[in-house]
């Protein structure tokens, strides 16, 4: 199983946005590429700081976290921040180490990628992905078509002459300290260390066209309105032969005629007879993948709370699934004929009509409480 967040940084999970930063920058120099050559424990290491520091470090993130774990940011359609790789650590979290390794961001060589050279990302694709409570329950892979940025054919590029390759331009000052050296971000090329070459006539200023493409999402079990899923390098292409940025994918959920959901727990509304109450039944509902058939024991009473265990949505952590609870209501009649009016009154007074709730026959509230626990 893949390690706590919050434990990989050394933290509590009541942690402020402060200490997590302090503490990821702990890690992170402690664990850098530059200060641990061909270290490769260290280097996971390094990785698995910058991406407990990725989620923990966005509040939205975290919270999700907070609540579902790593199944909120499953890889093979996942959610959110896993598996960071040394471009998405150097272009998001350089500023972090305030120069302690040299160079803009203090990056320095930053283990093979050209004296501080960066390569750039693509933008983000944000796209919205309604379920039906069937596709939520047990997953589904959807296959939808997304105009992205793709690099045209025939682009080819050349080493930026303003940095010579680097990304970066050094600038010397003279202080009252001595000689200050610091380097910024190329201008010319923004960081890359390339600029274009030539580019076919489709294409745009950073050679890159516009095309549709089919992108296939696998979409876990579980999922809730208002989640966001992440395809990595399904956004749009970076110029100079960059990162691609990710295609984000926000879920909605459609209602369902008669389920409704409760976390992982679905809810029916059964009404009944008062001649099925008092003589039992057996009635047909609904249930996610198709029909299921209970029993109603003669004198049922109204309020009746039926649960049909492992009936609900699978956990998004994958600890099973939740219950189908039925809610059972039984009906009175508004208008009666003359016949079924004249029994009624014949039964007022009855004893076998006359209310007897027993100890075993729990009020509204106690079944609230059963149902929660």
């Amino acid at each position: 199983m893949k390690e706590d967040y919050y434990e990989i940084l050394g933290i509590g999970k009541n942690a402020s946005a402060a200490e997590i930063k302090k503490a990821y920058r702990k890690m992170a120099l402690k664990y850098h590429p530059d200060k641990n050559p061909g270290d490769a424990k260290a280097e996971e290491m390094f990785k698995k700081s910058a991406e407990a520091y990725e989620v923990l470090s966005d509040p939205d993130k975290r919270a999700r976290y907070d609540q579902f774990g790593h199944a909120a940011f499953d890889g093979s359609g996942g959610f959110g921040g896993g598996g960071m790789n040394m471009d998405d650590i150097f272009s998001q979290f350089g500023d972090i180490f305030g120069g302690a390794f040299g160079g803009s961001g203090g990056f320095g060589g930053f283990g093979g990628f050209g004296g501080g050279q960066r390569r750039a990302k693509g933008s983000n694709l944000r796209i919205r992905v309604k379920l039906t409570l069937e596709e939520v329950a047990n997953g589904v892979e959807k296959k939808v078509k997304v105009r992205r940025k793709l690099q045209a054919d025939g682009v080819t590029y050349t080493t930026c002459a303003t940095c010579g390759g680097r990304g970066q331009v050094t600038k010397v000052t003279n202080t009252i300290l001595g000689r200050m050296q610091t380097a910024t971000t190329c201008s010319t090329c923004g960081g890359s260390g390339q600029v274009i070459g030539k580019k076919p006539s489709d294409a745009d200023a950073q050679g890159l066209k516009v095309v549709e493409e089919t992108v296939s999402i696998k979409i876990p079990a579980g999922v809730e309105e208002g989640m966001q899923l992440k395809v990595p390098g399904k956004g749009n292409d970076a110029p100079g032969n960059g990162v691609a940025g990710d295609l984000l994918v926000a879920i909605e959920t459609e209602d369902h005629d008669t389920l409704k959901r409760e976390g992982d727990n679905l809810h029916y509304d059964l009404y009944i007879s008062i001649s099925d109450a008092v003589l039992g039944t057996s009635k047909e509902i609904d249930a996610v993948g198709g029909k299921v058939r209970i029993k109603l024991e003669p004198g049922i009473q109204s309020g009746k709370i039926l649960r049909l265990r492992g009936k609900g949505i699978a956990n998004l952590n994958g600890y099973g699934s939740g219950d189908l609870l039925v809610h059972v209501n039984v009906w009175t009649p508004k208008e009666l004929n003359k016949e079924q009016k004249e029994f009624f009154q014949r039964m007022q007074g009855n004893e076998n009509f006359e209310p007897k709730p027993e100890k075993s026959d729990k009020s509204f509230f106690e079944k609230v409480k059963d149902m929660f626990s």
